[in-house]
């Protein structure tokens, strides 16, 4: 990041460029006819993948290096990217929008309610199975509804709070680093036998990455539910959190289902086997396309919460930083 965009006092240039990047994402998303810098690494992690289950250290080894290849390739690339003169600052704010993915995910999503909310099930099916791990083909409209709000809620850490809160901290380097490690996990972070070893160290990473975020992107969608007059019980939130698998992924999704007042969870097809996972919020309450365009406004309000909080936090920080 040029050193100008830190030297005024309270930051003010910072603070404007990342609120700039966070409205950039949610007017814009991720035009569809722009290469973006996610395709490239996972064009790389491709690459890698031969050579790291072949590594002869195993390719629990070989997926560690690959992870600290291409996140600090990443972070070197983007740092001297943004240092260049004249053109560093444009493109210090093109990359920081560009990791955000918010305005993506709630295009993708408004997609899907307009084909359920028209009818078509089948289209909506099939266009869910590009937002989703899960098998698809036969899911009821409650089950497309389901799916689309765990999705939404999950990757609202993964695809927003997490990326922002690096870009605030230390900037567009860090931001592209942890997005690298984000990327290796969702293609490589899968329990099956491809990448059971090979994913261990991404998804590690992943974790300890996206612990801090998740439990603030929890707490921003929470304090929307309050604003919103929709209130949940924190204590609830945070033990139905607790009972996932992933670390971070309960968080938000606790957060969403409770102010949603719906149910996410239980029996879920991956791959043509069926994983039960633990239901969190409240139970019994059918889901539907109201619910989720509900759930959207609870996290559009979060996403400017948190934003709002994180520029704060970053300009103070790095203005500290530089005495």
């Amino acid at each position: 990041m040029p050193d100008t965009l830190y030297s005024l006092p309270l930051n003010l240039s910072l603070f404007v460029f990342l609120l700039g990047c966070t409205a950039l994402d949610l007017l814009f998303g991720d035009p569809r006819d722009w290469p973006h810098p996610v395709r490239l690494i996972g064009k790389a992690l491709e690459r890698l993948e031969g050579w790291a289950k072949g590594f002869f250290l195993g390719p629990r080894m070989g997926g560690a290096l690959s992870v600290v290849a291409v996140a600090g390739g990443c972070a070197l690339v983007v740092h001297l990217l943004t240092g260049l003169p004249l053109v560093g600052e444009i493109l210090a704010l093109y990359l920081g929008y560009a990791g955000l993915a918010l305005g993506c995910l709630l295009r993708e999503t408004n997609a899907v309610l307009n084909l359920l909310e028209s009818g078509r099930l089948a289209a909506a099916r099939a266009h869910l199975s590009g937002l989703v791990s899960r098998d698809t083909e036969d899911m009821t409209e409650d089950e497309v509804c389901r799916a689309l709000g765990e999705t939404l809620s999950e990757n609202f850490n993964d695809g927003f709070v997490a990326p922002l809160f690096w870009l605030c901290l230390l900037g567009p380097a860090a931001l592209w680093a942890y997005k690298a490690v984000s990327t290796v996990d969702s293609m490589w972070g899968y329990r099956t036998e491809r990448f059971e070893e090979l994913g261990k160290a991404g998804a590690r990473a992943d974790d300890i990455l996206a612990w801090m975020p998740a439990r603030l992107a929890a707490i921003s969608i929470w304090a929307s539910g309050w604003l919103l007059l929709r209130p949940a019980a924190w204590e609830r939130i945070a033990r139905d959190a607790r009972t996932m698998d992933s670390p971070n992924a309960g968080w938000p999704m606790s957060a969403a289902a409770h102010v949603a007042g719906v149910s996410m969870g239980g029996p879920t097809r991956y791959f043509g086997q069926i994983k039960d996972k633990p239901f969190i919020g409240p139970q019994g309450v059918p889901w539907s396309t109201e619910r989720i365009r509900g759930m959207v406004r609870a996290l559009l309000l979060a996403a400017l919460l948190c934003a709002i909080s994180l520029t704060v936090t970053g300009s103070y920080l790095n203005w500290w930083s530089l005495g």
